[in-house]
C-alpha cells in the first residue's frame, strides 16, 4: 500500500484508495468476529444482482485487519444532491427507486434485523418500562424477511461517469421488515439536519410502495431506541424524543 491515498478517517477505521482497489483497515479494538460478519454480510449480499463493488481479499495491513473490494469511481448521490439543488426532487425519486430495489432481495442467510434490534433495546440506556414497551412492539410488528441495508442514505450511493448506481457499506444489513429500514434512513434524514427532505423522502416512498405511513411512523421509536444504544452524544437528544412518542399505536 505504498501508494495508497487516504480517502476517508475516523477513529476506528481508514479506508485507502490503491489504484482499482478500495482498503478498508480497522482498529485494533474491532473484533475479528465483527469485521469477518461483514465481510461475509457484503459477500451474501453480493449473490443478487444489485450493484455493488465485489470483495477481492480480507487481510492485514500493518497489524489491522482489513477488507479490499473493488474501488467504484464516481460521486455520492449526497454530493450530487449538495450541487444540484434544482435536482432534488429526481435524485429523490432515485434514491427511493433503489431502495425498493434493495428491500425487494431475499437474503436468507443473513442475520434477522428483529434479533438485532431486540439486543440493541436491551442495550439502550432506557428505563425498564420504556424497554418493555419497546420490545413489546417490536414484537408485534410483521415478520418479513427483506434484505435490509441499514444505513441506507445518500452518502452510500456511487453514481459512476455513465450513471451506474452503486450501492455500498453492507456492515449492518440484516433480513427483516422493510418499513424499519425506511423509518431508518428517515431518521438518518433528520439527523443531516435535512428534515424537509426527511418529510419528502416519507411521502414519496409511501406512495410508491403503497405502504402506510402510519405503518412506518410505528417503527421510528422502535428504530430510534436501536440506533441509541450506539449512537454519538449528539444524537442522544433526538433520539429519545423519538423514543418518547407513544400515539403510534
Amino acid at each position: 500500500m505504498t501508494d495508497a491515498k487516504l480517502i476517508f478517517s475516523r477513529e476506528d477505521k481508514k479506508i485507502y484508495r490503491d489504484g482499482d482497489k478500495l482498503v478498508k483497515v480497522f482498529d485494533k479494538k474491532y473484533s475479528k468476529a465483527n469485521i469477518l460478519n461483514e465481510a461475509l454480510n457484503h459477500a451474501r449480499v453480493e449473490e443478487t444482482d444489485l450493484n455493488v463493488p465485489k470483495i477481492r481479499s480480507i487481510g492485514v495491513v500493518d497489524g489491522n485487519w482489513a477488507i479490499v473490494l473493488d474501488y467504484i469511481e464516481g460521486e455520492t448521490l449526497q454530493s450530487l444532491m449538495a450541487k444540484h439543488p434544482e435536482k432534488q426532487d429526481e435524485y429523490l425519486e432515485l434514491f427511493v427507486d433503489l431502495q425498493m430495489t434493495v428491500l425487494s432481495k431475499n437474503v436468507p442467510m443473513l442475520n434477522k434485523l428483529r434479533d438485532k434490534m431486540q439486543g440493541q433495546i436491551s442495550d439502550a440506556d432506557l428505563d425498564a418500562t420504556a424497554r418493555y414497551d419497546l420490545h413489546t412492539r417490536l414484537d408485534s410488528m410483521h415478520r418479513h424477511k427483506h434484505l435490509c441495508h441499514g444505513d441506507f442514505n445518500p452518502t452510500n450511493i456511487i453514481i459512476t461517469s455513465d450513471g451506474t448506481p452503486y450501492i455500498i457499506d453492507w456492515s449492518h444489513a440484516t433480513q427483516g421488515n422493510s418499513s424499519a429500514d425506511v423509518a431508518r434512513s428517515y431518521l438518518l434524514f433528520y439527523l443531516a439536519g435535512e428534515e424537509e427532505l426527511a418529510q419528502k423522502y416519507l411521502k414519496l416512498y409511501c406512495k410508491k410502495s403503497d405502504t402506510a405511513i402510519q405503518y412506518v411512523q410505528r417503527w421510528i421509536p422502535i428504530v430510534a431506541a436501536a440506533r441509541l444504544s450506539k449512537s454519538k452524544p449528539e444524537e442522544e437528544q433526538f433520539l429519545r424524543s423519538w423514543i418518547d412518542v407513544v400515539d403510534y399505536e
